[in-house]
């Protein structure tokens, strides 16, 4: 694999980077919108690119069950099923099963869990959840995890931490043969996931045993689960300088904004999140509070940015763009008052322009983050 650093901050953990897919380079830091069932709710392939987005996350789990893995690799993969030429990671469907929680059952084996949609019986081992990801014609793959949310006792921590390591030896094994023999050139990437819920002895545990069997990229798994968020930023205090500098450091399931800024002073590379669009499907819109110009030093400051929700009878007759320091084509063209009416009257469109401007946003600080690093600002 290729992953280079291209600049380190001095003021911080903070590094800019290049990570090569078999669908192309990416760059680092990276926010990742989820494309749960092949698709970025409410917004089309081309809107994406247009936005600027350079990597999507897609769910093995959801589709496994529908249309299924084969149907997709008949026309060849992921990438021509829902016309995104880009790179793409596929999650394990590891923390779909931890929401699973009355409907399966977890041995060291793999998991048994009912079909969400028609009641059959499916077991998942570590090696079919990567043979779903390779028919995928994933980019980025996930080794199989037991995800524990929060509160956990020390115990099932413990358990979870052991299985997920078996369960990582036993997925990189069956991805070298399989990948090996199948892949001559334009191999895609496999990640080891980090767990132990909020117990430093464990934490440090899985982060030994997960790089002893050696990824191309590390992610921290088992936050953002119901733990106070302090115990989140404790956690990645001390184990994002054991993870290798040179791979990709992958923050599962974060976050808010100011969360991926800090994160990113503590050495992360990626993110995925469903906050921009489950946020504007409820009418919640992210706004800068300072112009792009001079906000590379502004975000050392956690309120950098505002939420506006356009239902409420303030915006009514507020006829300015949805963000005035917004560039993209929906700010410019659209108003809060017009929007505020499509939410208002149920209309579609205002779910489709509220999560094309909260992805912009995203993306926009992305962008400005990484400028920050370069200027050593951040």
């Amino acid at each position: 694999m290729s992953f280079i650093i291209t600049k380190k901050s001095k003021r911080s953990m903070a590094r800019t980077g290049k990570l090569e897919t078999a669908h192309g380079f990416v760059q680092t830091p990276i926010f990742m919108p989820i494309a749960t069932r092949a698709a970025v709710k409410n917004l089309t392939s081309e809107e994406l690119k247009e936005i600027g987005i350079e990597m999507i996350l897609s769910n093995t789990y959801h589709l496994f069950l529908q249309p299924g893995e084969k149907i997709i690799k008949k026309i060849g993969s992921l990438h021509y099923f829902m016309n995104w030429s880009q790179p793409i990671l596929t999650d394990s469907g590891g923390f779909q099963v931890f929401s699973l929680a009355k409907m399966r059952n977890i041995t060291n084996d793999g998991v048994e869990f009912s079909s969400e949609i028609d009641g059959r019986k499916i077991f998942l081992t570590p090696e079919k959840a990567i043979q779903i990801q390779l028919d995928l014609g994933s980019d980025i793959l996930m080794s199989l995890d037991e995800c524990v949310g929060w509160p956990c006792t020390k115990k099932e921590a413990e358990q979870a931490v052991e299985r997920t390591t078996l369960w990582a030896k036993r997925g990189k094994k069956f991805f070298d043969r399989k990948t090996n023999s199948e892949f001559k050139i334009k191999k895609p990437l496999l990640f080891g996931i980090i767990q132990g819920s909020i117990f430093k002895d464990l934490r440090l545990k899985s982060a030994q045993e997960i790089l002893n069997i050696g990824f191309d990229g590390y992610a921290v798994g088992g936050l953002a689960v119901g733990e106070p968020v302090n115990k989140m930023w404790q956690i990645l205090d001390y184990l994002a300088p054991l993870l290798p500098e040179n791979r990709p450091r992958y923050l599962m399931g974060v976050g808010k904004p100011e969360q991926i800024v800090q994160a990113v002073k503590i050495g992360i590379d990626m993110f995925d999140c469903v906050i921009p669009t489950r946020e504007a499907r409820h009418a919640k819109i992210y706004k800068f509070k300072i112009q792009n110009s001079k906000f590379k030093k502004s975000i050392q400051n956690s309120k950098f940015y505002e939420e506006l929700n356009l239902r409420n009878t303030q915006y009514q007759k507020d006829f300015r763009p949805i963000d005035e320091n917004c560039r993209c084509e929906t700010c410019r063209n659209y108003s809060r008052a017009y929007l505020r009416h499509l939410f208002i009257t149920q209309e579609p469109l205002a779910l489709r322009l509220a999560s094309i401007h909260n992805l912009k946003f995203y993306f926009d600080l992305i962008k400005i983050i990484r400028q920050a690093i370069k200027e050593n600002n951040l």
